[in-house]
């Protein structure tokens, strides 16, 4: 039993005693408090890889020593301590509870060795080829006991009432984590990100990089690290979840922008072979007038079987200067593949070897090396960027496996452990989630270090806190095409943005189209790929959700992924794809002032309901609807209604969705304005070239006409919607697009804002300028939901053009 002996309160911390260990408790601001629970003399010295923000030394606090209790307290934050047992019980300023320990004990350590890997002689090192690239693994390798370490346990009573979110993105797709567990490691499909928000109104950041368990079942309601050197986590209180994000991105770093260019179109697929066929994709996406931003070229783009190899085959890559000057001057950027993992007789495997920079496997980098992440760059940087390439994909950042074979899938007991056990054989167990968060580190800093007019771009497949910080996004690994998955994958990406990691993505379509009964994984439903129509209208409907993600982009194997293999114009499937790529283009201004919101507010482009609806329990066990920004509640189709695989037809199926509209605002349906008014489930169309997509009153959209390509500028094509019924604003930003001139100010916002009361639109004095900006802008206004006579919301609209010069203007609608 843990019981308070004594406490001492210094200038900057409360420091307790216990008759098992030492606590102490940092406020990092009024709502941001660190939690650290040791049972060595001394705390660990040991520097965060996640975690880079400092306290505010400014914060006072008090301690206030009661009979049973001490109450230490911020401004915002109070946290009562049990004596007879250490338990806490965390409150707001208020004093209503927020969640709390139980009351017999909260935190428990328990001591174990560690060991580490001997690659000596004995060990034998075998290669092999997976269906996720090259292998290469060591056998017969010799442990020994390296130190001492804890496993670590931290638990909660949680309300009946409340939701939590986040903890990643996991294949499982649960949406709230009450009642349910999950293992926290990294793997393909699995991007941990150990945070946890409620909504009661705060987040949990737990700082260890170790396989971790999240229970809340008939095991107990805990979080528990295998490896750590004592307990270390931080308690954020909003309570609204945009606060919490706030607080994780004050510990963790901002998310930087990414270019403009990256909010586009990318067309991807397994793979185009060469530089003939990847500029001819992009030609042809040119001359049929669709709308496009950058093509990706995959694996094997090195010589022969040279994995990892970060050079092209100049056979199939003659001139790879040309070849992307080309796709420059078509309005287009390539973004390519390149792995953790090199072939032993690449020339890129031999310099990190005779640099001391591989694992004990000799054939994966070391991230956790300073020198062998410039290293790493360095080789990225002398054969592939200097031709000019725009940005990263970096694949298998959780680059060891040991289950992704056989016909049938493991139990999660089981996947658990092998996988664990298989990334402990070469990297330290207190550190095997985090080799994603040093990779993408290296690849930041190298490229901001070699130039500042690229920003950088690293689409990569695991994740962990602090790695936005970096410029990645996360995608979701490589499921499969069916109904099922697609359902799941909603989920999966809001609990990952809820965790203030904001940039995520999918393979649209699904990785594996194909079902291989010999591989587990390899589960899709179409064997014939595009030529089924019932993977065609799956396609249809992954793009329609795809089109509302942060980053917009197909790929997969076994079928191609360009947009006119499913179709020609006037064919349904076609006309549904094409007419939510326009519809991704035409919203671009209002997706780039998002990504800037991102950057500068700590805002969350994809958002659980919860986000904006925390009050409305309704919303909290909804996971196939989300916002996109303050505007748009879309409500992505998850169910076949035209066919089967096979081609086969689907008889009788109704063409609607049931929605739920969130309490507290009117929506417009944005494809009829038709309005609505909140908390209620309705039957919602849902015909195969649209999903219901429904717009919060209250907001301006600021939109573009018909454009080929993100930054595409043309001067009669800026629109303005304002959906009238609720007092509504909205930052219209624009800087250069690219480069990091943005962190010294070259950018400019247009304020806008709806006054309900007075009816009034007012855009206010422009704020800023960049190089290259147009001081005199037209936009065209569309106001929706004119009041009639008795002050009710109707469909009709109103329309004028104003001339914006950085004025501030008034419009009142009654005056048109």
């Amino acid at each position: 039993m843990m019981q308070i002996i004594r406490h001492m309160v210094q200038s900057d911390r409360l420091l307790l005693e216990t008759t098992s260990g030492r606590i102490m408790l940092v406020p990092y601001s009024n709502k941001i408090i660190r939690i650290r629970y040791t049972l060595e003399a001394e705390f660990s010295t040991q520097e965060s890889l996640m975690i880079t923000g400092l306290p505010d030394s400014k914060i006072s606090f008090t301690v206030e020593d009661l009979q049973s209790h001490l109450v230490f307290s911020t401004p915002e934050l109070t946290i009562r301590i049990l004596k007879k047992t250490g338990a806490f019980t965390y409150l707001d300023a208020s004093g209503a509870v927020l969640t709390k320990e139980p009351d017999r004990r909260g935190k428990t350590l328990v001591a174990m060795d560690v060991t580490k890997s001997v690659f000596d002689e004995s060990a034998n090192i075998e290669a092999g080829q997976g269906a996720d690239g090259l292998r290469v693994r060591a056998d017969n390798v010799r442990k020994v006991i390296d130190r001492k370490a804890f496993h670590t346990k931290l638990e909660f009573e949680w309300m009946e009432d409340e939701a939590l979110y986040g903890l990643g993105s996991h294949e499982e797709g649960v949406m709230n984590l009450r009642g349910t567990h999950q293992y926290l490691y990294q793997q393909n499909m699995k991007a941990v990100v150990p945070v946890l928000v409620s909504t009661r109104g705060y987040g949990i950041v737990v700082d260890s990089y170790t396989m971790m368990t999240f229970r809340d079942d008939a095991f107990g309601s805990y979080i528990w690290t295998e490896v750590d050197d004592e307990m270390d986590y931080y308690f954020i209180h909003g309570p609204e979840m945009d606060s919490i994000v706030h607080g994780i991105r004050e510990l963790t770093g901002k998310a930087p922008m990414l270019p403009k260019w990256s909010f586009g179109y990318i067309q991807s697929k397994e793979r185009y072979t060469s530089q003939e066929e990847l500029i001819a994709v992009v030609r042809e996406y040119r001359e049929r007038g669709l709308p496009l931003d950058c093509i990706v070229l995959d694996w094997k783009s090195w010589t022969g079987e040279l994995w990892g190899q970060k050079t092209l085959d100049p056979e199939r890559f003659p001139d790879p200067k040309a070849m992307v000057e080309e796709l420059h001057g078509m309005n287009a950027r390539l973004m390519v593949s390149i792995w953790p993992i090199m072939n032993p007789q690449s020339d890129n495997n031999k310099e990190m070897n005779e640099n001391g920079c591989l694992l004990g496997n000799q054939a994966t980098y070391d991230a956790f090396q300073e020198k062998g992440r410039q290293l790493y760059w360095k080789q990225a940087n002398e054969g592939l960027f200097v031709h000019g390439i725009d940005a990263w994909w970096c694949d298998c950042t959780e680059p060891f496996e040991a289950d992704w074979h056989g016909s049938i899938k493991l139990e999660p007991e089981q996947r658990m452990q092998i996988n664990t056990e298989e990334a402990k054989l070469y990297l330290d167990p207190e550190f095997i989630n985090a080799y994603s968060l040093l990779h993408s580190k290296g690849i930041y800093e190298g490229q901001r270090q070699t130039t500042e007019s690229k920003r950088v771009v690293n689409l990569t497949r695991s994740a962990y806190a602090g790695q936005h910080r970096y410029g990645t996004v996360t995608w979701s690994g490589d499921i499969a095409a069916n109904w099922e998955t697609l359902r799941k994958q909603i989920p999966a990406g809001l609990n990952f943005c809820a965790t203030g990691s904001p940039y995520w993505t999918v393979d649209i379509g699904a990785f594996f189209v194909q079902n291989k009964p010999d591989l587990w994984f390899w589960n899709g439903d179409y064997d014939t790929g595009i030529q089924d129509m019932g993977y065609r209208e799956l396609y249809a409907r992954w793009f329609q959700y795809g089109s509302f993600l942060p980053m917009f982009r197909s790929h997969g194997t076994d079928t191609p992924r360009e947009v006119w293999r499913f179709g020609e114009t006037g064919e349904p499937v076609y006309d549904a794809i094409v007419k939510f790529l326009r519809l991704r283009y035409e919203l671009m201004p209002y997706i780039y002032s998002l990504s800037a919101h991102v950057h500068h507010d700590d805002y969350t482009f994809m958002r659980a309901l919860s986000f904006d609806f925390r009050h409305d329990p309704n919303t909290y066990n909804i996971g196939d609807q989300f916002m996109f920004g303050p505007a748009f509640l879309v409500n992505p189709v998850t169910e076949p209604m035209y066919y089967t695989s096979n081609s086969d037809v689907l008889e009788g199926v109704k063409k609607t969705r049931d929605v739920y509209l969130p309490a507290g605002t009117a929506w417009y349906d944005f494809w009829t304005n038709r309005i609505f008014e909140g908390r209620r489930m309705i039957e919602a169309e849902a015909p195969l070239d649209r999903i219901p997509l429904y717009v919060k009153a209250g907001s301006i959209v600021p939109m573009s006409g018909s454009i080929q390509f993100a930054e595409q500028r043309t001067d009669d094509n800026r629109h303005i919607r304002v959906y009238t019924g609720q007092h509504g604003t909205f930052d219209y930003y624009e800087d250069e697009g690219d480069n990091y001139n943005y962190e010294k100010g070259a950018y400019a916002l247009i304020p806008m804002v709806w006054d309900e009361e007075n009816r009034t639109f007012i855009i206010k004095e422009r704020q800023g300028t960049y190089p290259g900006m147009r001081a005199n802008q037209s936009f065209n206004l569309t106001f929706f939901g004119v009041k009639d006579g008795g002050g009710s919301l109707k469909e009709a609209e109103k329309t004028t053009q104003i001339h914006y010069k950085g004025n501030y203007i008034e419009i009142r609608l009654k005056d048109l």
